[in-house]
């Protein structure tokens, strides 16, 4: 076993993510792109899941040879199961599975329909259920694993995200901790981090529709947003992709292997003010 100073020098040398193989859900923008940035730079290999060849390809040609793109619909069960066995054929095996790819919701309390119940529940609860099982299938071989769940504050308290979203966030949460008492005895460790008033794309229609618009006009939404954000927390900061990156570093290395069953809250301070008052139209 390795003693804290070895550790600590190892970080220092090799990255503190050195010899480790991750899978990153989601990974061709905002949050996704930023932890495989980050992974890759601090010694990971890792699998960028996503649906877009053409962004993943060029995220991978620009990480270089420790990052491979691995086309993924996290809608469809064998594409899951495609995508983690491709990391254990190209790397030898899992330490580290985000799941982090996600989306807008459809429909609202009035006008919700079956199809948009079951659009939300599968992109957003059902491909980490899935996840989850495919990475532990391999994680219990080896007796050790990390799995990190994107989750979000509207999963916590209302007033924070659409009306399924923020009960598939919630079912998140929760069955991340469920999860991480099962295998917790296969020495794999299951947490979930819940972001808040990080400026992302999503808040203007998710990455696809971003990618549709031309650069002025997302610097200017998203300079908007982050206004905005910034507003809503305590310290007056929008969070950035990065932040969760590296709260994922932290999770997924050597330095948080003391840590399973947990949601970790990164929101400058949103959740803990005082809670908005009702929106307009209300009675």
């Amino acid at each position: 076993m390795k003693s804290t100073d070895e550790t600590k020098i190892r970080s220092k040398i090799l990255g503190r993510m050195s010899g480790k193989v991750a899978v990153i859900t989601g990974a061709t923008s905002g949050i996704g792109e930023a932890t495989a940035e980050i992974f890759v730079r601090e010694g990971a290999k890792v699998i960028l899941a996503g649906r877009s060849e053409e962004k993943g390809n060029a995220i991978a040609d620009r990480l270089g040879e420790n990052a491979v793109f691995y086309r993924t619909d996290v809608m469809e069960e064998s594409d899951i199961k495609s995508c983690i066995n491709a990391a254990v054929d190209k790397f030898g095996r899992l330490d580290c599975l985000f799941n982090n790819a996600g989306g807008l919701s459809k429909g609202t309390l009035d006008t919700v329909t079956k199809d948009d119940f079951d659009y939300s529940m599968n992109l957003l609860l059902g491909s980490v259920v899935f996840g989850i099982k495919y990475a532990a299938s391999i994680m219990k071989e080896q007796k050790s694993g990390c799995i990190i769940n994107n989750s979000s504050i509207a999963g916590i308290r209302t007033n924070n995200g659409m009306y399924l979203y923020s009960a598939a966030k919630a079912g998140v949460t929760h069955l991340t901790k469920i999860a991480g008492e099962e295998l917790g005895p296969w020495g794999i460790r299951v947490n979930s981090i819940s972001p808040g008033a990080v400026a992302t794309p999503i808040f203007w229609g998710g990455s696809e529709r971003a990618r549709t618009l031309e650069d002025e006009e997302n610097a200017r939404k998203l300079e908007k947003l982050t206004q905005n954000l910034a507003n809503a927390t305590a310290i007056k900061k929008a969070g950035l992709p990065e932040d969760i990156a590296y709260t994922a570093l932290f999770l997924a290395s050597d330095e948080g292997t003391y840590i399973s069953c947990q949601d970790i809250v990164v929101d400058g301070g949103r959740t803990a003010m005082f809670h908005e008052p009702p929106r307009p139209g209300k009675p």
